[in-house]
């Protein structure tokens, strides 16, 4: 299986957007998300810094319910 790939936040929350997630608030650098049925997710938004791997497949496979191969499509 592919390694997921390096993005960085603001690429992750336009990618969110397009699946119906809209960001409610953001307390510092961490931006809060929610979707229309109840799924709610937390992107660390570093400015000049990639998400982490590990952080992007939990945020992707606990919180959003997407798979990986859906983020490739998309990306």
């Amino acid at each position: 299986m592919p390694r997921l790939p390096q993005i960085s936040a603001n690429e992750f929350i336009k990618f969110l957007e397009k699946f119906g997630f809209i960001v409610t608030r953001q307390k510092g650098s961490h931006v809060f998300m929610k979707h229309d049925d109840g799924r709610t997710t937390i992107v660390p938004n570093h400015p000049g810094e990639k998400l982490d791997r590990g952080l992007l497949n939990k945020i992707l496979k606990k919180d959003v319910h997407i798979s990986r191969e859906e983020l490739e499509k998309l990306l």
